[in-house]
């Protein structure tokens, strides 16, 4: 009897830590099918530029359009392994259909950036997307030197006086000299289900083991007063 309260102690702890472990490896099989559709998405055929393009239906769906790159670039400042600090070329396009929009032409290194991306036209295909990158530890945008920290598409639209509506670039045809795309993909989105379930599961093993270790010293201490 002296046992049972333990032993139902660590019964309901563990089966609720196994349980939030399950929970996890749900969750897991939930994103990994969101991921898949949205890779599927990404990778679709393109279509011509929405009139109206929604930021939450239309998220990754791929585009085309041509237009003239206009002046005044934004420098949104990312990091790329292997190769170092560069920025994201936001630049301004005059579209076919006379919007204009923003185009994400891709990565520069930060020693190779030029001074002046417009005045070229170009046809360029990509994905709609409005990035989330903002939380409270993103600084404010260096506006005199051009340096941002996020691409927060309202905010830039505003800047830039355009649409809200940006295009990641795929293919830019004809290329912009020194400017590597960089095309929307999910690695960007988190999905930490497989570590909280080990986490979880890790926790059970303990807690089962740390009952039975009570249990254990509490009947070899019964044992020795008994002697």
């Amino acid at each position: 009897m002296r046992f049972l309260i333990p032993l139902i102690f660590g019964v309901v702890g563990a089966a609720v830590l196994v349980g939030l472990g399950i929970w996890q490896v749900q969750r897991l099989a939930w994103k990994e099918g969101v991921l898949a559709e949205i890779e599927a998405r990404i990778g679709a055929d393109p279509i011509p530029l929405p009139a109206a393009p929604d930021p939450q239906t239309d998220r990754y769906t791929p585009v085309e359009t041509t237009g003239l790159l206009q002046s005044g670039a934004l420098r949104v400042l990312v990091s790329r392994k292997e190769i170092g600090a560069g920025y994201r070329i936001i630049a301004p396009l005059l579209a076919q259909d006379g919007r204009r929009i923003m185009v994400d032409l891709g990565f520069v290194p930060t020693d190779e950036v030029a001074d002046e991306y417009g005045g070229k036209r170009i046809e360029v295909e990509g994905n709609l997307h409005w990035p989330r990158e903002v939380d409270s530890y993103t600084p404010e945008a260096d506006r005199e030197a051009n340096i941002w920290f996020a691409r927060e598409v309202p905010e830039m639209a505003a800047y830039l006086e355009t649409d809200p509506i940006l295009i990641v670039a795929k293919r830019i045809e004809p290329p912009v000299e020194g400017v590597e795309p960089l095309p929307v993909d999910t690695s960007s989105i988190p999905n930490d289900h497989l570590g909280y379930a080990i986490t979880w599961f890790s926790l059970a093993v303990i807690w089962v083991l740390m009952t039975g270790a009570f249990m254990w010293r509490g009947r070899q201490s019964m044992k020795g007063k008994a002697r």
